[in-house]
Formats: structure tokens, sequence, C-alpha cells
């Protein structure tokens, strides 16, 4: 029996379930890259040009172990530019009994694959999670809310990570508010590993810069791992010069340093340059403070593994709620990074050089303000998977629609992350370098977040205020004169008039 065995642009793991017993005398694996998938968002350059090299590299080390790898590039002239066309051709081209798929990451991706005619179509099981489709149903099911933490604590029991016995290590299960540190005076981090651009890599880049050239980005700074043996150097640099202080500072801003302790691993995670299971085994490991280790291991195995569940279990439906009805425009200075507001101007601008931001740039700062002026949530959605390299839609639509928006009502967090900029300044430096003043409530030289923060609740009022995480500022709000709350609505509606 000959087998075709498609491998998808992030499904790059030598250990792939698409690959398990392939006959290397007979089955032929099947990677193409296509103008539907590099077009269905305006992707920056920098994620593209990851993408398609670390493709490459994958297609060139699965012909070193001997697999007949058919490969079809962006430039080929017969390329028909989707992977039903492609997969149509290789079928003629190959004659094969089967075609066989590990499930993808996307949703949309997946009611195309099952659509697919003219050959057997076998969809394997994406053993690279630690939680199943099925394993997320059934720990969903009957519940009212779908909490992280309660899922987090559940897969510590299931893997056995960060637990003495039936315990967690250290009696608690979550140290988060040690995480919750401002940026250090004087302490610098470790540059973050970049890599030099090899021949392959360096073809792409041509490649990307002919063919997007008014895409999002620069290209110029790219310095991402494209090859497995640099992703592992990725995180071995994190584990060894900076996960010590990735807890402490986690939630920190500093103009000037985009990457920070961060591990700046995550393009690599969900590409699968790098599997979680590894990862998170040398991060326990690791000689590092617990609220560090448990922090990091959170991210993995609690967070990226309960949004995954999260989209699967709520598609195709979950993309069109809107629940605070929010239906401004995406303001241009996302794209540009022209705006006075520093921290935006400094989170945009690093997303630009880089493709990257950290957690808290993206939920506190380009995600706060789309919150409380109340950007369309579509619009919103394709800008995050757009500029980010590490951003597909399984994982970025739920931390957008739901974490950053509150669009979904409150599914997936139990409250709206808005905050004025009081909380940037705390977490940051960028106020100092900003031409508004982050102490000022009203007026034209006040701090925008300031009063878009009261407007939004304002706004909000009637579905947000029987939130009891948000019972404080409602009870704040209460006690505010009508001439104050007032001001407060004029402010905003002057800016959003100018915005």
């Amino acid at each position: 029996m000959k087998s075709l065995r498609l491998i998808l642009g992030d499904q790059l793991s030598p250990d792939i379930t698409a690959l398990n017993g392939a006959d290397k005398a007979r089955d032929v694996l099947l990677m193409v890259e296509v103008a539907e998938e590099a077009a269905y968002a305006p992707h920056h350059k920098q994620k593209l040009a990851f993408i398609f090299a670390a493709m490459r590299h994958y297609a060139a080390e699965r012909r070193a172990e001997g697999l007949t790898v058919d490969y079809v590039t962006l430039e080929d002239a017969a390329n028909t530019g989707s992977f039903t066309g492609e997969v149509a051709r290789a079928i003629a081209r190959h004659q094969p009994d089967a075609l066989i798929v590990t499930e993808p990451s996307e949703w949309r991706v997946e009611q195309m694959i099952r659509n697919w005619a003219g050959v057997d179509v076998v969809i394997r099981e994406d053993d690279r999670f630690f939680c199943t489709r099925g394993e997320f149903n059934a720990w969903a099911t009957g519940r009212n809310s779908y909490r992280m933490e309660f899922f987090y604590r559940e897969m510590r029991k299931k893997t056995g990570l960060l637990m003495d016995g039936k315990n967690p290590r250290g009696g608690e299960w979550n140290y988060d508010s040690e995480n919750r540190k401002p940026p250090p005076k004087g302490l610098k981090p470790a540059p973050a590993p970049r890599f030099a651009p090899d021949a392959i890599t360096r073809a792409v880049l041509d490649m990307v810069a002919r063919k997007f050239a008014r895409n999002f980005g620069d290209l110029e700074t790219f310095g991402w791992a494209t090859t497995r043996l640099d992703a592992l150097n990725a995180l071995d640099h994190f584990i060894t010069h900076a996960l010590q202080h990735f807890g402490d500072y986690q939630d920190a801003m500093v103009e000037g340093e985009p990457f920070l302790w961060h591990a700046v691993i995550s393009p690599y995670l969900n590409a699968g340059l790098l599997s979680p299971r590894e990862v998170c085994a040398a991060a326990e490991k690791a000689d590092a403070p617990l609220n560090a280790i448990e922090g990091f291991i959170r991210q993995i195995i609690g967070w990226r593994e309960y949004v995954r569940g999260l989209y699967w279990l709520k598609m195709p439906d979950y993309a069109a709620t809107n629940h605070l009805n929010a239906h401004r425009k995406l303001p241009w200075f996302y794209w540009s990074g022209e705006t006075e507001m520093n921290c935006l101007a400094q989170a945009i601008s690093d997303t630009k050089r880089n493709a990257y931001a950290h957690h808290i740039q993206r939920l506190m700062v380009t995600g706060n303000f789309a919150l409380l002026a109340g950007l369309e949530p579509r619009e919103v959605e394709e800008w995050y998977l757009a500029v980010y390299v590490d951003a597909y839609d399984w994982v970025e639509l739920p931390n957008t629609h739901g974490m950053v928006l509150f669009a979904d009502g409150g599914l997936l967090a139990s409250k709206p992350y808005a905050a004025s900029g009081a909380y940037i300044n705390r977490m940051s430096n960028y106020c100092k370098g900003c031409r508004y003043d982050v102490k000022q409530k009203l007026g034209p030289d006040a701090c925008p977040f300031n009063y878009l923060y009261w407007d939004f609740l304002i706004r909000n009022e009637e579905k947000l205020k029987g939130n009891m995480r948000l019972a404080m500022p409602y009870m704040n709000l209460g006690r505010m004169k009508d001439d104050d709350r007032e001001a407060i609505v004029r402010e905003a509606a002057r800016f959003f008039d100018k915005l």
C-alpha cells in the first residue's frame, strides 16, 4: 500500500503522527507552499519567511533520513495556489492508495481536508499536545464556566509536572502573585539568541521581499531559528540565561528591550520545531526559582492547552460573538506605529521590527486600547493573526476574542482586562517618554488611557456592573458626580473624533 503523507506548515515535528509507519521505499511526503495560506491574512513578512524557511529545512532533514519528499515551492509555475489543488496534483502524480495527515490546528483547514475526494483520507490525532480534543470536551461537559486555573490543575495531575505525589510542589498550584514585579533598574537581560540566515533561509527572505513587498513588517532584522537544532539552542539559552528572572519580571515592559527574560520560543512550539513535553521537562529540571518555573510551565500546559481546547470546543460559532457590541474601525496606527501614545508606539514598533511582542504588550497595551476603544473584534483579530510570528487561528482567536476583547462575554476570561494609564506606568518605563501625562485624568495633555478606562466602564455599565471582579471600579464609578462622568464621556468623544 502506497501512502501520500501530507505535512502542514505548523507540523514540522520529526515524530509527527502523519509519518508514523512511513515506508521509505514506497511512501511520499508532500509539502506545499500555497498562495491561499500566505494571503488569507496580511501576514508579517517575517512570519511568512519563518514558516517557509522552516518548511524547506524540514524537507531537507527528512530527505537526509531517506524519505521521498515532494516539495512544491510558492514560485513553482505549476502551483495552483491552494491546498486542495496541490493535493489533487500530487495524487495524480503519485497515485497513492491513501493520503495521511495529522489533524490540522485550524478549523477551516480541517473542513477543507474533510471535503477532499479522489483518495482515502486518513486524519490522525495530533499527539503533540498534552490534552486531546476529546479529553478537553469531557472536562468541559457539564461546567457552567471554563476557568483555566481548574483545567491547569488537572493537567498538572495528569502530567506529573511540578508534583510531589498528589500535591503541588511548594504547596501552591499557582505563584502568579509573585510574578508581577515592575522592571528593575540596572538589571540587564541576556540578549535573546538570534540566528544568522543560511542559504535556504536567505533564498526565502529574497522570495518574500519580492512577492510580499507591501506586507507589514521589516525583513532586515530577521533572526528566527528555522531548524530544529537552532530552536533547541534557543530553548537552552532561555533555560540557562533567562528563566531565573522570567517569573519575577514576566509582566514588565522596557523601552528598547522587546524580549527581556521571555523564552521567545512560541514560534518554534507552534510550528512544531520544539515539543511542549521537552520544553516543560527542561524547565522543570532548571536551576531557577519555583515561581519562575511554575509560571513558565503554566503558560504551556495550562494556557496554551486551554485555549486550544476551547477553540475546538466552540468553533465555528465562537468567532461571531460580539458581547460588548464593539464596532469602531481599527485605527491606522496599528499598522504604521505613528501615535503620540508612547506605549502603543513602542509595542507596535517592536512588532514591526521583530514580528513579536510579549504577552503583556499584547494584552495590556495594544489589547487594552482595543478593548477600551471598542474596536471591531474581526479587525483586531485579523491584526493579531497577521503581525505575530507565532500566531495561528487556534491560539490567536481565543486569546484575542476572549482574553483581550471580552467579545465572548466571559466564556474564557472572568473579567475584561481593562486598565488605565496607571497600570502601564507601574509595569513599564514607557510613560516617561510620552507626550501625555499619565498623572492627568482629563484635558489635552492627559493620558488617553485614563479617561478611556472610565468611559469604557460607563459605556458598558449595564453588561458589566454585575461582574464581581469589577465590583470595586463600579463602586468608585457610582460615587462619581454626574458632572465628572459627563466630562469623561465628552473627553473620550473628542478623542474618538480625532482617532
